[in-house]
C-alpha cells in the first residue's frame, strides 16, 4: 500500500479532473457502503471531519447515537479508470475507517477490528500476514429493463476460451481496469460451471488485500454492466453446477521471512505452519459462520463438487478443507477453500488469523494429512481418521460460533452480537418460506 500525504492526495486529484470522491467503508455485512462528495469537500475529508448516520448501516449504532466520522486511510486513494458525464471528469475513492464523535475507533467498524487481530499478531513477534484470494463469480444477462434474469452468459466450462467463453471480453476489460488500479493480475479464466469466472491477484498483506477483494467486487459489477450482464457473488446461484468460492491463501512473515517455510521439513513446513494450521482445523466449526455468512452458502459446501466438505487437510489433493500448494520459499502458504465470496472479507480474515494464533500460542499439533479422496471415503473410514464434516446449515454454524470463545474474541462483542441477531433473523425468515420443491415433492402425496 502506497504512503500518500495529504499534499499528494489534494495535487493527484487537481491534475486529473477528479470531479467527486467516493468515502468508501464496509457493513458487517461485507457490502461496500459510501459517501459520496464532490471534490470540494476533500480537505474537509482529508481531516477526518466528515460525518455520516451510522443508524442506517447495518449493525453499527442506534438512532440515538448515530453521528459517526470518516476517517479516510490515505494509502488508500485511487482514482478510477472511468470518466463521468460530459465535463469528463474522474470518481476518487479513499477507503475509510469509521470512528464515533468523540474520535475514538468505533468497535463495530469490520475494518477496525482486523487491525486488532493484527496488533495481537504483532505482539507475538510476526510482522505480517499476508493473503492471497480466489474470488469467482457468474455473469447472468439483464433484461430489457436492466434487471439480472437466470439466463447465463454462456454454456462454457473451465478454462475454455471464446467463442465457447461468451464473458471473455468483459473479463479481459475487468483485468484492464484493475491493472489501471494497480492489480497485479495472475490469471484470469473460466471456471467449471457455465456462466461462472475466476481473476486471481498477487498477494498483499492482510489490511490491503481485504480493501482490495472490495475494490475487485466494485470494478467487476460496473464493468460487467457495461456490457449488458450481471455478476453476482452470490455462493449459489444455481442447482447442479459448482458454486463461487473465494480460497484464502495465507501466510505469516516475521524478520527471518516467511515464517511458515522450513527446508529442513518433509513437507518445507515450519512448526509455526503446523501450528498456524492446527488452529485453523480447531476452530473450522465455529468461523464456518463468518467465512459462510449466508444460508445461500451451505448450499455450496455439499458433496459432489469442488467445496470443501470435511474438516482435514492434505498437502496433495483437493477434498479437504485445507490444502497445502507445492510452492515452497517465500510461497509457502496454507490454503482455506471453504471460504465463499459473500463474506465480510475483513472479518473473515481476522477469525482466521485469530484462530491460527491460537494454535501457536497452545502449540497444538495437526492431525496427520489425509492424501485420499476424501469424497470416496466411507462414513467409518472418516471416523476412524477423526474426519468431522462441516456444518450443513447456517443455524449449525450459528450454534459452533456461539461456543467458541477465541472465534468470538476475534470479533469483538459489538460485532459478534450484530452478527448474530442479523443472522438469526435470516435463518428465521429462509425457514418460513415454502420453496417449489416441496410444493412439488408433497403437494400431491400428502
Amino acid at each position: 500500500m502506497k504512503n500518500f500525504t495529504k499534499e499528494e492526495i489534494v495535487s493527484n486529484a487537481k491534475e486529473n479532473n477528479v470531479r467527486f470522491l467516493r468515502l468508501m467503508f464496509t457493513d458487517i455485512d461485507g457490502t461496500v457502503k459510501n459517501v459520496e462528495v464532490p471534490i470540494s469537500q476533500l480537505n474537509k475529508a482529508l481531516n477526518n471531519e466528515m460525518m455520516f448516520d451510522g443508524s442506517s448501516i447495518d449493525g453499527f449504532v442506534r438512532i440515538e447515537e448515530s453521528d459517526m466520522l470518516l476517517y479516510p486511510d490515505l494509502g488508500t486513494w485511487l482514482i478510477f479508470p472511468w470518466e463521468i458525464g460530459s465535463e469528463n471528469g474522474k470518481v476518487a475513492r479513499l477507503i475509510c475507517d469509521i470512528y464515533n464523535a468523540d474520535d475514538t475507533p468505533f468497535a463495530g467498524d469490520p475494518r477496525t477490528n482486523l487491525k486488532h487481530a493484527l496488533k495481537e499478531m504483532e505482539e507475538m513477534g510476526f510482522t505480517e500476514f499476508n493473503l492471497g484470494p480466489e474470488p469467482e463469480f457468474f455473469l447472468f444477462k439483464l433484461d430489457g429493463n436492466g434487471k439480472p434474469t437466470l439466463e447465463l452468459n454462456d454454456n462454457a466450462g473451465y478454462f475454455d476460451f471464446a467463442p465457447t467463453d461468451l464473458g471473455e471480453n468483459c473479463r479481459r476489460e475487468i483485468v484492464l481496469h484493475l491493472e489501471d488500479l494497480g492489480f497485479e493480475i495472475e490469471a484470469s479464466h473460466h471456471e467449471a460451471a457455465p456462466g461462472q469466472h475466476e481473476i486471481d491477484w498477487k498477494y498483499a498483506d492482510a489490511l490491503e488485500a481485504c480493501d482490495n477483494i472490495q475494490t475487485f467486487k466494485l470494478i467487476v459489477k460496473t464493468v460487467a454492466r457495461e456490457h449488458g450482464l450481471h455478476a453476482t457473488f452470490m455462493p449459489k446461484p444455481l442447482e447442479g453446477v459448482s458454486g463461487s468460492g473465494m480460497h484464502f491463501n495465507m501466510s505469516l512473515f516475521n524478520e527471518n521471512g516467511n515464517a511458515f517455510c522450513d527446508e529442513s521439513d518433509d513437507l518445507g513446513l515450519s512448526k509455526v505452519a503446523y501450528q498456524f494450521l492446527a488452529g485453523t482445523i480447531h476452530h473450522a466449526l465455529a468461523y464456518t459462520a463468518v467465512c459462510n455468512p449466508t444460508v445461500n452458502s451451505y448450499k455450496r459446501l455439499i458433496p459432489g463438487y469442488e467445496a470443501p466438505v470435511y474438516v482435514a487437510w492434505s498437502a496433495r489433493n483437493r477434498s479437504p478443507l485445507i490444502r497445502v500448494p507445492s510452492s515452497r520459499g517465500m510461497s509457502t502458504r496454507i490454503e482455506l477453500r471453504s471460504v465463499d465470496p459473500s463474506a465480510n472479507p475483513y472479518l473473515a480474515l481476522a477469525v482466521l488469523l485469530k484462530s491460527g494464533l491460537d494454535g501457536i500460542k497452545n502449540e497444538m499439533v495437526p492431525a496427520a494429512p489425509i492424501d485420499r479422496n476424501i469424497y470416496r471415503m466411507t462414513s467409518e473410514e472418516r471416523h476412524e481418521k477423526g474426519i468431522i464434516d462441516l456444518p450443513t446449515t447456517l443455524h449449525n454454524a450459528l450454534k459452533y460460533l456461539s461456543q467458541d470463545e477465541i472465534v468470538k474474541d476475534a470479533l469483538g462483542s459489538h460485532i459478534y452480537n450484530s452478527f448474530i441477531t442479523s443472522k438469526k433473523v435470516e435463518w428465521a425468515a429462509y425457514r418460513e418460506q415454502v420453496s417449489e420443491w416441496e410444493q412439488e415433492k408433497y403437494m400431491t402425496l400428502y
